[in-house]
C-alpha cells in the first residue's frame, strides 16, 4: 500500500485545532481615493467571510479586521487593524488568516516575515485567493517569502513609475503644484498673479518692507502695527478658491520669502523626505530644504513674478546671514555693541561672539573669540577684549566715510518716506474700496429678498447693518491714519531731513536714532573688522573691510587687567624711579605721569596716587618729600619717639589706612591735641576717620595718652580736637 503524504491530502493543512480558533478577515485598501473609486474591490474582500465558512469555520467565529482601510501597507506603525491581528495570533486565538492576497496583510519585509515567524510558532496558517499556506511547512514558507519580496518589489515599481511621471512632468515645466499667496491657476493650466489688485499690493510691501528692515520680525511688527492682513486662497474644502484675509505670522512670512515662485523661477525637489526625521504615520513631515544645486527642477522665468532673481539672492542671504549661529552674522539685535557680528579675530579668522558682563548696573559687551574653548577644551580664549574702543574707532571711520554724501542721503530718505506712504495710502484705499463693495454687496442681497419672508430678510438685514458698521470704523482707522502720517512731506519736514543731512554726527548721536539704526547703517557699508591683539598688551590693530573692498586700518588702545600688561610699562617704572629718587611724593609723580601722556591700565587718563605709591612699594623707591605740618597749639608739639600720622606713613613704608588698622586694634596708642577754634573751624572728625586731614603726633606705646589742656567751654563754640598717636613697635610683619 502506497503511503499518501500529509501535503498531498486534500484540506490537510487545517484540521481540527484551526478550526476551534477563529478565522481573521483582513480587510485594507491604501487609500481613501480608493475606497471610492474601487469599490469593487472592497466588497470582493469582504466576501472572503463565505471562503471562510467554506474550508470550515462557523460565521460566528469568523472575525473581520478592516479597521486600516485608506492605510497604506508600506508601514505596520500607524496600521491599528494589523496590531490587532499581530495580538490575536500571539495570544493564539487565530487559526486561518484570510486575505484577497498576500500584498494585502504587509507591503514590507520586515512586518511579512514577522508574521509569518509568529504564525509559524503558534500553528495558524494563511490563505488568499490562490491557496493555503503553512508557515511551519518549509515549501510554504518558501512560497511565502516570495510572495512578500514580489509585494515589497511591486509597491517599489509603482512608487518609481510615478516618480518618474511627476519628474518628466516638471522638466517641462508643466507639473501643477499648490501655488503660494499672489497666484492663481487659471482652467488652461497657466499661472497668472490673482486678480485681485489689494492680494499682489500687500505680497509687493513684503517684499519691499524686508529690503528696508532686513529682518523677518520687523516685517511682522510693520505689517502688525499698520493692521495689514494676508490674502489666502482656499486651496480645499466646499470654498476651494475663495479668497480669505488672515493675520500675518512668522512662518507664513518666512515660506513667502524662500519661495522663488515669486522671483519667476519654477522649482520642483526643492524640499525631500529624510526617513530619519519623518515620524510615525506621518508622510509629510521629515522634510528637509535642498540647495540651490540639490533641486531636481529649475526653469528661470517661467513664472510671473513679484520680484527680480538678484532680490531673491539677496533676500536668501540676508536670512541665511540672520540665524543665530556662529558661522553667520546674525539679526540686527538691541544690544549696545555697535559691530556685533562683523568682528572676526585676527589670530584665527573666526567669527567673534559678544560676551555681557554687568558692572554698576551697566551692562558692557566684549568680543570674544572662544571657538577653541568650546570644541576643543583650550584653556583660554584667542582673544578677547572690550567692545568700546573697536566701536569707537569703526564709528569714526563710519561717519567720516558717510559725511561726503550727506546731501544725498537727505534726497534718498525723503523719497523712500515719500514711496512707503504712497504704498500705504494705496493698500487703505484698496480695503476702502473692498468694504464698500461688501456693503452695496450686502445691500443688493437685502433689496432681492422678498419683503414677505422676513426669516430671510432678517438675517440679510443684519448682515448689511454689519457691512455698514465695517466700512465705518476702516473709514475712522483711515482718518486716524492720516492725520497721524500724511501721504505728503510738508515743508517742515524737507526742511528738517536737509538740516539732519548737514549734520551726520549729530543724526547719528540723536536720542531718535536706536542702536539698531546705527548697526543697520554700519552693516550697510561694512563688510567684516578684523582685530588683532599684539600679545597681551593694550594695542590692537583694527582693520575695516568695507563693503566694495578697500581696507581702512588703525590702531587702538584696550583696557587691560594689569599694569605689567602695558606696552610701556617698563618706560613707566623706569620713570617712576626716576621721581621717586629726586624726592617727589606719590602725587605728585603722579601728575607729572599724567601730563607726560601715562594711562593706567583699566583706562582714563590719569595713574591713581595710590597706584603710584602700590608701584613705589614694590619697586623698592624712597617715600619721597613729606610736607611740613601745621605748628601744634602750645605745649602739645610732638616729643621724643613722636610722630605726625604722615611722618609715620613714611617712616613705615606704609599707608595711613593701615594705621588707622592697627589703632583699632590697639597696636598703636594716641592722644590728643586742643586749641581753640576760629570761626571757620571744621566740624570734628572721628579720631579714626582716613579723611581726616590732621597729621598727628605720636608717642611710643605703652604710654599713657596725655591730653593737653584743656579751655573752658564757651557759648556758641565747639571743641576742635585732633588725633594724636603714640608710637607701638612694629608688628612681626615688618
Amino acid at each position: 500500500m502506497t503511503s499518501v503524504m500529509p501535503w498531498e491530502r486534500p484540506g490537510s493543512k487545517i484540521d481540527d485545532r484551526h478550526l476551534q480558533r477563529l478565522a481573521v478577515i483582513y480587510i485594507r485598501q491604501s487609500t481613501r481615493q480608493q475606497l471610492v473609486d474601487h469599490q469593487e474591490s472592497t466588497r470582493l474582500q469582504y466576501a472572503l467571510v463565505d471562503r471562510a465558512v467554506a474550508l470550515g469555520w462557523q460565521a460566528v467565529r469568523v472575525l473581520v479586521i478592516d479597521e486600516d482601510l485608506g492605510k497604506s501597507g508600506s508601514s505596520a506603525v500607524a496600521r491599528t487593524g494589523f496590531q490587532r491581528l499581530v495580538t490575536e495570533i500571539g495570544l493564539d486565538h487565530v487559526g486561518l488568516v484570510l486575505g484577497i492576497e498576500m500584498s494585502r496583510l504587509a507591503r514590507s519585509g520586515k512586518d511579512w516575515y514577522q508574521l509569518i515567524e509568529l504564525c509559524a510558532l503558534s500553528g495558524a496558517v494563511l490563505a488568499d485567493s490562490d491557496g493555503v499556506y503553512d508557515p511551519g511547512e518549509y515549501n510554504d514558507r518558501l512560497l511565502l517569502g516570495l510572495k512578500g519580496t514580489m509585494s515589497e518589489a511591486e509597491l517599489h515599481l509603482i512608487k518609481q513609475r510615478m516618480w518618474s511621471g511627476r519628474l518628466n512632468k516638471a522638466r517641462r515645466g508643466e507639473l501643477a503644484f499648490p501655488l503660494p499667496s499672489g497666484y492663481v491657476r487659471r482652467p488652461s493650466g497657466q499661472v497668472a498673479f490673482d486678480p485681485d489688485e489689494q492680494v499682489q499690493t500687500v505680497i509687493r510691501l513684503v517684499f519691499a518692507q524686508f529690503e528696508r528692515l532686513g529682518t523677518l520680525h520687523g516685517v511682522l511688527r510693520h505689517l502688525v502695527d499698520s493692521d495689514i492682513q494676508l490674502g489666502i486662497r482656499l486651496r480645499e474644502g466646499p470654498d476651494k478658491g475663495t479668497l480669505e484675509w488672515r493675520r500675518p505670522n512668522r512662518m507664513t512670512l518666512q515660506t513667502l520669502l524662500h519661495n522663488p515662485a515669486y522671483a519667476g523661477i519654477y522649482a520642483y525637489g526643492r524640499r525631500r523626505v529624510d526617513p530619519r526625521r519623518q515620524g510615525p504615520a506621518r508622510p509629510g513631515t521629515g522634510r528637509v530644504v535642498r540647495s540651490r544645486d540639490g533641486w531636481h527642477v529649475m526653469i528661470p522665468n517661467a513664472l510671473p513674478a513679484y520680484i527680480t532673481v538678484a532680490q531673491f539672492e539677496a533676500n536668501e542671504a540676508k536670512l541665511a546671514a540672520n540665524r543665530a549661529r556662529a558661522e553667520a552674522m546674525g539679526a540686527i539685535r538691541n544690544g549696545p555693541a555697535l559691530t556685533a557680528g562683523l568682528v572676526h579675530c585676527g589670530r584665527c579668522d573666526r567669527r567673534m561672539s559678544v560676551r555681557y558682563h554687568t558692572q554698576h548696573s551697566k551692562a558692557l559687551p566684549e568680543y570674544v573669540c572662544s571657538r577653541d574653548v568650546t570644541n576643543y577644551g583650550a584653556q583660554k580664549s584667542c582673544q578677547l577684549l572690550n567692545s568700546a574702543c573697536v566701536d569707537a574707532f569703526v564709528e569714526q571711520q563710519v561717519l567720516a566715510a558717510l559725511t561726503p554724501a550727506a546731501v544725498e542721503v537727505s534726497l534718498r530718505a525723503a523719497d523712500q518716506v515719500l514711496a512707503e506712504r504712497a504704498e500705504l495710502e494705496r493698500l487703505w484705499s484698496q480695503r476702502l474700496e473692498r468694504a464698500a463693495q461688501n456693503a452695496d454687496r450686502a445691500r443688493r442681497s437685502h433689496h432681492l429678498a422678498e419683503p414677505e419672508n422676513r426669516l430671510v430678510v432678517r438675517q440679510l438685514e443684519k448682515e448689511w447693518e454689519d457691512a455698514l458698521a465695517a466700512q465705518q470704523r476702516l473709514g475712522e482707522d483711515h482718518d486716524r491714519f492720516t492725520r497721524s502720517s500724511p501721504h505728503i512731506l510738508t515743508p517742515a519736514e524737507r526742511q528738517t531731513i536737509t538740516a539732519l543731512a548737514g549734520d551726520i554726527e549729530g543724526l547719528w548721536r540723536a536720542h531718535s536714532t536706536t542702536t539698531a539704526d546705527r548697526k543697520e547703517i554700519i552693516r550697510a557699508i561694512v563688510d567684516k573688522v578684523v582685530v588683532t591683539v599684539l600679545d597681551t598688551s593694550e594695542q590692537v590693530n583694527v582693520t575695516i573691510v568695507w563693503a566694495g573692498g578697500t581696507l581702512a586700518a588703525g590702531e587702538v588702545i584696550r583696557p587691560v587687567q594689569r599694569l605689567q600688561q602695558l606696552s610701556y610699562y617698563p618706560q613707566l617704572t623706569d620713570r617712576i624711579r626716576e621721581l621717586a629718587g629726586q624726592g617727589i611724593g606719590a602725587n605728585g609723580i603722579a601728575d607729572r605721569l599724567e601730563a607726560e601722556g601715562f594711562r593706567p591700565a583699566k583706562g582714563g587718563k590719569r595713574i591713581s596716587a595710590a597706584t603710584v605709591r602700590d608701584l613705589m612699594r614694590r619697586l623698592a623707591c624712597p617715600a619721597g618729600r613729606v610736607h611740613p605740618h601745621r605748628p601744634a597749639p602750645p605745649g602739645e608739639e610732638p616729643g621724643p619717639g613722636e610722630w605726625w600720622l604722615k611722618h609715620l606713613a613714611a617712616e613705615l613704608e606704609t599707608t595711613t589706612s593701615t594705621l588707622y588698622a592697627w589703632i583699632d586694634r590697639g597696636w598703636i596708642t594716641t592722644r590728643r591735641e586742643s586749641r581753640w577754634p576760629t570761626a571757620s573751624s571744621p566740624t570734628p572728625t572721628s579720631k579714626n576717620s582716613p579723611n581726616s586731614a590732621n597729621a598727628a603726633p605720636v608717642r611710643p606705646a605703652g604710654t599713657a595718652a596725655a591730653s593737653g589742656p584743656t579751655p573752658p567751654k564757651q557759648q556758641g563754640n565747639r571743641l576742635h580736637e585732633r588725633t594724636v598717636l603714640d608710637r607701638s613697635p612694629r608688628p612681626s610683619a615688618f
